[in-house]
C-alpha cells in the first residue's frame, strides 16, 4: 500500500516518490506537449520537486522544455493536521501565451503574486489582456481534467475528500462550479456578492478611481476579483478554505447569474 500522506510519500526513495507524484499530472497535459515519461531521464529534467527533509509538503513544477522560465504545471501540496491532503496552490500556464510580470517588480523582487507588493503596470496589462489576478500567462483550460486526475491520486492514497486554498475570489467561484464546498469563508463569499449589487458597499466603490475599479466589475467574476485584489474589501481576501468529496458535487453558487 502507498503512503496516505504527503509526508509519507516524501520519505520514500526518489524513484518511488517520483512515480507516485507523477500520477498527479494530467495525462492530457503530457499528450498536449508531447512530453516523455516523467520517470525517464528526460522526465527527471522536466518534472522537478522541492521539499525539506522530513517535511509534510511538496512543490512540483513541470516544464514543457528545459530552461523555460515558467512551468506549465505547478502545485504546492501539504498535509492537514489530521492527515488530509491540502492544495495550497495550483497553476496551469500556457507557455505560448504572452507573459505578464505580476509576480515580480521591475527590479526583480518577488510580489508573491501581488500579495506582498504589486507591479501595478504589469497588472493593468494583464487585466486588459483578459487575465485574472495572479496569472502570469493565460491558463490551459484543463481544470476539469486536472481535478479528475487529482481525485484518482487522492483515492489511490486512501482519501475520499481533499482541501484547497483559493488565493483569489475568482478561484473560489471557479472551484464552486467544479463541485467544491466551503470549510470556511462562505459567509464572506455571500457578503461579497451582496456588496456588488446595486447600492451595495462594494458597488459604490466601483468609481473608476483605478483601472481595477470600473463600474462593469460588478457583473463579472474576473473583474470583481481584480477590484478585490485592488483592496476594495478593505482587507486581503483570506481565510477561505474549500473541500471536495471525491466524485461528488456540492452544488454551491455564491455568485449566481454572474458571468466571467
Amino acid at each position: 500500500m502507498p503512503p496516505s500522506t504527503i509526508g509519507g510519500i516524501n520519505r520514500l526513495p526518489e524513484n518511488e516518490k517520483r512515480a507516485l507524484y507523477a500520477r498527479y499530472i494530467p495525462g492530457e497535459l503530457l499528450k498536449k506537449f508531447k512530453l516523455p515519461p516523467l520517470t525517464s531521464a528526460m522526465g527527471h529534467n522536466l518534472l522537478q520537486f522541492r521539499f525539506a527533509s522530513g517535511s509534510s509538503d511538496v512543490e512540483m513544477s513541470l516544464y514543457h522544455e528545459p530552461d523555460f522560465p515558467d512551468p506549465i504545471f505547478y502545485a504546492h501540496l501539504t498535509d492537514t493536521m489530521n492527515g488530509q491532503i491540502h492544495i495550497l496552490l495550483y497553476i496551469l500556464n500556457d507557455p505560448k501565451s504572452p507573459r505578464f510580470d505580476v509576480d515580480k517588480m521591475p527590479d526583480g523582487s518577488p510580489t508573491k503574486f501581488g500579495t506582498l507588493q504589486r507591479n501595478i503596470e504589469a497588472e493593468k496589462n494583464a487585466l486588459e489582456a483578459g487575465l485574472a489576478p495572479g496569472q502570469i500567462r493565460r491558463g490551459l483550460r484543463m481544470l476539469s481534467q486536472a481535478i479528475e486526475t487529482f481525485e484518482k491520486f487522492a483515492t489511490a492514497l486512501g482519501h475520499d475528500m481533499y482541501f484547497i486554498e483559493p488565493l483569489y475570489y475568482h478561484n473560489a467561484v471557479i472551484f464552486e462550479r467544479y463541485g467544491f464546498a466551503y470549510q470556511m469563508g462562505k459567509r464572506l463569499m455571500d457578503s461579497i456578492h451582496a456588496g456588488f449589487q446595486p447600492g451595495g458597499n462594494l458597488n459604490v466603490q466601483l468609481d473608476g478611481s483605478t483601472a481595477f475599479r470600473k463600474p462593469e466589475a460588478a457583473n463579472g467574476i474576473r473583474k470583481r476579483s481584480w477590484a478585490i485584489h485592488d483592496g476594495i474589501l478593505g482587507e486581503p481576501f483570506t481565510n477561505v478554505t474549500m473541500y471536495k468529496r471525491v466524485g461528488r458535487q456540492a452544488g454551491l453558487k455564491t455568485a449566481p447569474d454572474c458571468g466571467w
